[in-house]
């Protein structure tokens, strides 16, 4: 008798499937091109480029999976590995969607959550930009011109979303934010070109071990 998968297997089943799909299609893309202009890259020329490309993103990469999994889930994380976009969208929805719906990011009700409410992000945001496309195009390169006194507010955006959301965690839990918050700040001063995904790992290592300590020294419970 076939044994029937459960979720977290159907999860990774299809994950693994659509992911490799999606890379596939990436490729397809130079692939096609080359095949039509009959213009392949030498191996040599393409692998020396590609050392120097992955030498940069293959450290935030392996940061990013190790970071985002435990908050996102499995289904959250294949979902939004293949949207893209995660840091300013995904992540803040699936946070916002347990956070509502009082549910822990490791249980399987936080799994659930965070997979639909990614879902629904993935399908709300290709809607918007689609229609945002079509409606704004002729007036959008006036919006975003020199000069323009609309301009400086796309440029707050991100600031605004994360700042809206992280008001309430840090409000709610001041104590282990102070920490987390500080260190971000010094590294930022000494090191303002580091990635965001490399700072997201390093505030919640940070946040963990002043968590801890600060429960050992009772100043937390």
């Amino acid at each position: 008798m076939k044994k029937e998968r459960t979720y977290t297997e159907k999860i990774h089943l299809w994950g693994a499937v659509w992911s490799v799909a999606a890379l596939l299609v990436l490729f397809s893309v130079p692939f096609i091109f080359s095949v039509h202009y009959d213009a392949f890259p030498e191996l040599k020329t393409l692998l020396k480029a590609l050392s120097t490309v992955i030498a940069v993103y293959w450290t935030t990469a392996i940061i990013e999976v190790v970071t985002y999994t435990p908050m996102l889930g499995a289904g959250g994380t294949y979902l939004s590995f293949l949207s893209g976009n995660i840091t300013n969208l995904k992540l803040p929805c699936a946070m916002n969607a347990m956070e509502r719906a009082n549910v822990r990011a490791n249980s399987e009700e936080g799994e659930v959550i965070s997979t639909i409410s990614i879902a629904a992000s993935s399908i709300t945001t290709t809607v918007i930009i689609a229609v945002g496309v079509l409606l704004f195009a002729p007036v959008l390169p006036k919006i975003l011109a020199e000069g323009s006194v609309i301009k400086p507010a796309f440029e707050y955006v991100v600031p605004a979303l994360f700042g809206a959301l992280g008001a309430s965690y840090f409000a709610k839990h001041w104590k282990i934010s102070i920490l987390p918050i500080a260190v971000g700040i010094i590294i930022y001063i000494f090191s303002p070109s580091m990635a965001v995904g490399t700072m997201i790992f390093i505030t919640i290592v940070v946040s963990i071990l002043g968590a801890l300590g600060m429960y050992k020294a009772k100043i937390i419970k």
